[in-house]
């Protein structure tokens, strides 16, 4: 099996221990808070900061992050660290269902129960948590987190470090713009611009 490292020790970094236990050695966590550092997190220790993947050059990485309120928080530490692409694993859950000719970028995980019902390409570091569905023709790009139970219909156009709150119903063909935040339970009718937070049945600009 190759090897693993995963960055961050927190929830959504459990959730992707979880995914890859089976498929993957995984050598630790790493995280640059000082206080987790020796920490027995679900039976594999959190080995220090992230200084150390520099003592680790043939294991490839996985940043465990997402934030509603710092949208870009993976693409920030993906350009501290500048690792190449090829040093970041695909992380998919066993039960996903990916329809073949998916394309899913570097560093993107992919968790337990999720549908992709029809070949497209997948962005860089893309967080998507249980039970999402993503269907024909969608476009997601690089830094997105759809949060659990996330729907998008056909030919829906997601924009860098977009986050998307658990439940969120996006329609055809619309499009949520980069670093956009659409709430929990929202139901999106109309185009999001960048940068704005929508949230309601149906879903309105808030800020």
């Amino acid at each position: 099996m190759n090897e693993l490292i995963l960055i961050g020790a927190g929830g959504l970094a459990r959730e992707t221990l979880a995914a890859a236990r089976d498929s993957w050695k995984v050598l630790g966590f790493v995280d640059d808070n000082p206080a987790l550092h020796g920490k027995t997190v679900d039976g594999v220790q959190v080995l220090g900061s992230t200084e150390l993947i520099a003592d680790y050059p043939d294991a490839q990485i996985v940043i465990c992050a997402a934030r509603s309120s710092t949208r870009d928080v993976r693409k920030r530490i993906s350009e501290r660290l500048a690792l190449p692409a090829e040093r970041y694993a695909t992380i998919v859950h066993p039960t996903a269902s990916i329809a073949h000719g998916t394309v899913i970028g570097a560093g993107s995980i992919v968790l337990a129960f999720v549908a992709v019902t029809a070949p497209q390409e997948i962005g860089e570091h893309v967080v998507i948590m249980p039970h999402v569905t993503i269907t024909h023709d969608d476009k997601v790009s690089s830094y997105v987190t759809f949060a659990a139970r996330v729907a998008l219909a056909g030919n829906v156009s997601v924009g860098e470090a977009a986050y998307l709150g658990s439940g969120a119903l996006v329609r055809e063909g619309l499009s949520v713009g980069a670093g956009a935040l659409i709430g929990m339970g929202a139901v999106v009718l109309e185009n999001v611009p960048d940068n704005e937070v929508w949230a309601g049945v149906p879903a309105r600009r808030i800020r």
